[in-house]
């Protein structure tokens, strides 16, 4: 039994009295979709005391009554190792593509590198005879005036871009900087060093543009394998017995007494006439 308690009459909108407010009934509400939807979800509808509808609370997954039966454990354990396997390799995947990314980049890099340092040598390698023709003009005192500003500007910009001249009188000669175009011996040296720069030497960073063209001279004595005192190839050819001396010796002999045979054959018909 559902008793309308409302003091104001809904369809006249008048005041209501206490006796008509307690001898009228109160009209059921129109059910909805979502009403019954609602109440076949959570079950039959309850009338308390004061004539109000309640509905009990709905039924939890992990409850007994009309709830959901929890999954098997050993089926949800799988799960998750499946789960964390395939985390595990796309995890991995990821790493091993952004690694093979950062090496990109470096290669990149060093190659865009290595183009600008070959570019930048094949332009200093066309430059170093106007830096020759401007060493031989310093060195005449013909760099004077405008040119020699110009000069003094072309070599600082060379220097920017990292050219570097070398050789001096007193370096140790090495072959693969140095080109030798003149050799002798010499007692103040130590072993072979360049006495003379024919030609200055220039390199850009490790690469070597152009070898510096100088003059050798080696120790006029020096050890030998034996430990002796080593000489020059003259000294000991003529120290060696039977050697270039004795050979050039006996030559000169022979010729003397050819000479000598010749003169007494070509007086013995003066003689008979």
């Amino acid at each position: 039994m559902i008793r309308d308690r409302r003091r104001i009459d809904p369809e006249t909108g008048k005041l209501r009295t206490a006796s008509e407010t307690a001898a009228q009934p109160q009209p059921q509400p129109e059910s909805t979709s979502e009403g019954d939807a609602v109440q076949g979800t959570a079950g039959p509808a309850q009338t308390g005391e004061s004539g109000q509808v309640t509905t009990p609370p709905a039924a939890t997954a992990s409850g007994v009554d009309g709830g959901v039966a929890p999954p098997d454990a050993a089926k949800l354990a799988a799960r998750i190792e499946q789960l964390e396997r395939e985390l595990a390799e796309r995890t991995d995947d990821l790493k091993r593509v952004q690694a093979e990314y950062l090496n990109y980049k470096r290669r990149v890099e060093r190659d865009r590198e290595l183009v600008r340092d070959l570019a930048v040598g094949s332009v200093l390698t066309e430059l170093l005879p106007v830096l020759d023709d401007i060493g031989r003009a310093r060195e005449h005192g013909e760099l004077t005036g405008g040119f020699k500003a110009v000069g003094e500007a072309l070599e600082t910009t060379v220097a920017k871009l990292g050219l570097v001249r070398y050789g001096e009188v007193g370096d140790s000669f090495d072959p693969r900087i140095h080109e030798a175009l003149m050799h002798s011996y010499a007692d103040n040296v130590d072993g072979p060093t360049c006495t003379a720069i024919l030609q200055p030497g220039y390199r850009h960073g490790d690469r070597v543009l152009r070898p510096a063209r100088v003059a050798v001279a080696e120790p006029t004595v020096g050890p030998t394998d034996n430990g002796e005192a080593g000489q020059q190839p003259s000294e000991a050819a003529e120290q060696q017995p039977g050697g270039a001396a004795d050979q050039q010796a006996s030559e000169t002999a022979g010729q003397q007494s050819e000479t000598s045979g010749t003169d007494s054959t070509s007086q013995s018909p003066s003689s008979d006439s």
